[in-house]
């Protein structure tokens, strides 16, 4: 009975390039074992580990007809050592835009606290005016809402710009104390949201 002497990497390399499966088996139990090793102590992962010794087994035998395999060892840890780097920085860009979302969201919920707030003064505000006696609220609506002139006011109402100004002057009048707490009502809850 012969015993059968195992293929040398270069013999196999040979076989390998000529799609024999055999040789591929052989490569595949001769380096699993060391690439697994090799891989787990960079990742400090089995799964990924054995995927990432899967795949360059998968390249392997895809590129086995042109591959430039010179050392297979060498060949074998070059790659498992590209796919480390791979796997590292497709984490780093993960872990990137995971730190970009959590900003995105973080900062997402006090915008809005912030519109809903600015919506709810907004309409405090048209409330008070809306209390104005009605020739006074329409000359100040115009004032600032259509931002028309003190003379255009006056000559589209038919009235002297002088009772356009005495209008503006009472209605800011009874408008300032009003808006003013307001704005400090606004400011306390604001305050004691953050």
């Amino acid at each position: 009975m012969t015993k059968e002497v195992p293929l040398a990497d270069e013999e196999l390399v040979e076989r390998l390039r000529q799609s024999d499966q055999s040789a591929y088996a052989t490569i595949f139990q001769k380096y699993n074992t060391l690439l697994f090793a090799h891989a787990y102590k960079k990742l400090q992962d089995k799964n990924e580990a054995q995927d990432l010794v899967q795949e360059i087994f998968l390249s392997l035998w895809k590129n086995r007809e042109h591959a430039q395999i010179d050392n297979l060892m060498a060949y074998l840890f070059t790659a498992v050592r590209y796919k480390f780097f791979n796997i590292i920085s497709h984490k780093q860009v993960e872990a990137k835009h995971l730190e970009s979302l959590r900003n995105f969201v973080g900062s997402e919920t006090p915008i809005a606290d912030y519109l809903v707030r600015e919506r709810i003064f907004m309409e405090l505000i048209e409330h008070e005016i809306s209390l104005l006696p009605p020739r006074m609220r329409l000359v100040f609506q115009m004032s600032r809402k259509q931002h028309l002139s003190h003379k255009e006011i006056a000559l589209e109402l038919g009235i002297s710009e002088q009772t356009v100004t005495d209008q503006i002057k009472k209605a800011l009048k009874i408008l300032r104390p009003r808006l003013s707490m307001l704005c400090y009502v606004a400011l306390t809850i604001e305050l004691c949201h953050n």
